[in-house]
């Protein structure tokens, strides 16, 4: 659920409750904690473990 807003980087964006996020460099990292992103998919369906898993939402930030 996204509930929580981050407005300190302009427009204010929802990060979804309960997902810690340390991927500075994803499009969706709000800067200190959290994602930014309206849904997250984690992957692969075969993961046996959390070293076996990654975040399949994740977008490299360009510098701009």
């Amino acid at each position: 659920m996204n509930d929580q807003k981050n407005c300190s980087t302009g427009g204010c964006k929802q990060h979804i409750k309960g997902v810690h996020c340390d991927v500075h460099n994803c499009v969706y990292h709000d800067g200190e904690s959290y994602c930014n992103a309206g849904t997250i998919s984690v992957g692969p369906s075969f993961a046996t473990c959390s070293q076996d898993t990654v975040c399949a939402t994740f977008k490299e930030a360009k510098d701009k």
